[in-house]
């Protein structure tokens, strides 16, 4: 449909992104407490938000997951589920010591990023980190091997990195940044250190890349961006500044329908729509029909990536699942 047709009929529209919503390491995450809860029954505990968008956490909870900060808030010898983010090796030993079932939902492409740090730091490299102070895969990422790793926040976090040997040293990144800033941080980071090595594959990952390129596509067209997704959703955030730097005139991330200011959508014409990669898409269609019943009934969907990667489930649950299975049979 082009602009001029969209327009035609009530002079508003959506631009709808494409890839958007759920990555594949999201939905091992989501699907592994709710198999988890099937196979062992309530109350299943899950140590920190299995992933971070408040609409999963509320639909889980009135499932029977009960979510902890730290494992010693679970019962000696009941199942806990890590979440997608990762967790340092002190959390698997904290488990172990107290008896606890672990199932570990770590995302595939977060464990890539620890295992890269073990076999740096084992040897004997400087590893330069970005990422998000207090992040939970920051914080796991690290617990790897933190006499070897420095945090990067920002490209202006790199002028007061030190390191051993300048020949030796290699970054890595959190999955969630803005691939933009982190490539900005790490020519930052090759002025001070030009023998800086990069990671073998890149550890921003594929969801992440993927939705804020579509986000570039769309928002010079856009008079406003709406981003569903919560605050503490790293990629969801990123993906407004990610808009606002691309040219969408504004943006706001939203949880929820319901947030939407009206006020927001005062004189535009163009209202640019994507969601965050731990985001449900029942939440962004609640968001269409929010945006149609103010007159925004045109809908137009910009694909620029067909995402077809699946993880499979965590083997001990698998494991698991498979012993049940054979009793009942």
């Amino acid at each position: 449909m082009t602009q001029a047709e969209a327009t035609s009929r009530t002079g508003k529209r959506v631009i709808l992104a494409k890839p958007r919503g759920y990555c594949a390491g999201v939905d091992r995450a989501v699907q592994t407490v709710e198999e988890a809860l099937k196979l062992y029954g309530a109350p299943i505990y899950v140590r920190k938000q299995i992933v971070h968008n408040k609409h999963v956490v509320q639909t889980l909870e009135a499932q029977g997951a009960i979510f902890v900060e730290e494992n010693e808030e679970v019962p000696e010898g009941a199942t806990v589920i890590f979440s997608a983010h990762g967790v340092a090796p002190e959390v698997y030993e904290q488990a172990r010591a107290r008896s606890l079932r672990a199932i570990d939902a770590t995302c595939p492409l977060v464990t890539k990023v620890h295992q890269e740090a073990k076999r740096f730091a084992a040897e004997d490299y400087d590893i330069l980190l970005i990422g998000h102070e207090g992040h939970e895969e920051v914080i796991g990422t690290s617990g790897e091997a933190p006499e070897h790793i420095q945090l990067v926040d920002g490209p202006e976090d790199a002028d007061r990195i030190t390191v051993r040997d300048p020949n030796k040293v290699v970054w890595l990144s959190q999955t969630t940044l803005s691939v933009d800033e982190t490539l900005e941080t790490v020519a930052r980071l090759k002025k001070r250190l030009p023998m800086l090595q990069s990671p073998p594959s890149d550890d921003i990952c594929y969801a992440t890349s993927n939705r804020q390129h579509v986000v570039k596509e769309i928002a010079p067209e856009c008079d406003v961006l709406i981003v569903v997704g919560s605050t503490n959703s790293s990629n969801s955030v990123r993906l407004v500044e990610v808009a606002l730097d691309a040219g969408a005139r504004a943006g706001h991330l939203v949880d929820f329908a319901h947030e939407i200011d009206d006020a927001w959508l005062e004189g535009a014409r163009t209202v640019g729509l994507t969601s965050g990669a731990s985001v449900p898409d029942e939440l962004v269609q609640e968001v269409l029909a929010h945006l149609a019943a103010r007159g925004f009934t045109d809908v137009d969907e910009v694909v620029t990536a067909n995402e077809r990667l699946t993880f499979s489930l965590p083997q001990e649950l698998k494991r698991d699942m498979k012993a049940a299975a054979a009793v009942r049979g």
